[in-house]
């Protein structure tokens, strides 16, 4: 059984590898998990000697598929949850990752498989990332950022890149959530911003909010 910073770092690693294609500088890792650059090289170490993880210094570290299948399991409970507080309890979408935090950590596998099956098996959390399956499957969906979608061209949002609270409520305002049609009608050449049609209502979005919207045509 992993410790709760084990879990932690695994699934930093896994996020800042692009889903574990690409090595993760230990300085890099240390930002994400807030602490300092000695303490992650010396977790990377203990992962390492765990075989969770593959590491060479100045390179940087992979994970193993044994580490990728853990960090797997963790994100699978983290999206769960966030869709349980969602649903069950009436958590708003910019509310629940904090609390999600903590409930990855428990490691009653039967409750896990419980909260999927009462949640009838969703494929997608609040925030449209996907669900890794009990084997740690993960569906990948092929979307593009908002601020690449062609004037005139519609797509539906699929998921947002930054789960802060501060853009979840922006998008509350406007009406920009998984599921939602969207057209682009005009882009402003000074600052990129777009106007755009959100299902059908008229909306105007900055360059920097439209690059964490995810589409799909």
């Amino acid at each position: 059984m992993l410790s709760f910073t084990e879990e932690n770092y695994l699934k930093a690693i896994y996020h800042l590898s692009k889903e574990g294609s690409e090595p993760v500088l230990t300085n890099d890792l240390a930002k994400s998990v807030r602490t300092k650059a000695a303490s992650a090289t010396d977790m990377v170490k203990k992962l390492a000697a765990k075989k969770l993880i593959s590491y060479r210094k100045y390179y940087g570290a992979n994970l193993t598929t044994k580490g990728k299948t853990e960090a797997l399991m963790v994100i699978r409970k983290h999206r769960l949850w966030e869709t349980f507080l969602v649903q069950a309890l009436g958590f708003m979408w910019d509310e629940v990752h904090e609390v999600a935090e903590q409930l990855e950590h428990i490691h009653s596998k039967r409750l896990i498989e419980k909260l999927d099956e009462f949640l009838n098996y969703p494929k997608t959390d609040p925030h449209g990332d996907p669900i890794p399956d009990r084997n740690g499957k993960i569906q990948q969906t092929a979307a593009i950022s908002c601020d690449q979608l062609e004037k005139g061209k519609s797509a539906i949002i699929t998921a947002v890149k930054d789960s802060s609270g501060s853009l979840l409520k922006l998008l509350d305002k406007i009406g920009a959530h998984p599921g939602k049609k969207i057209k682009i009608i005009a882009c402003e050449p000074y600052d990129k911003s777009v106007e755009a049609l959100l299902d059908g209502q008229r909306v105007f979005i900055s360059h920097e909010v439209s690059k964490n919207i995810l589409v799909k045509e």
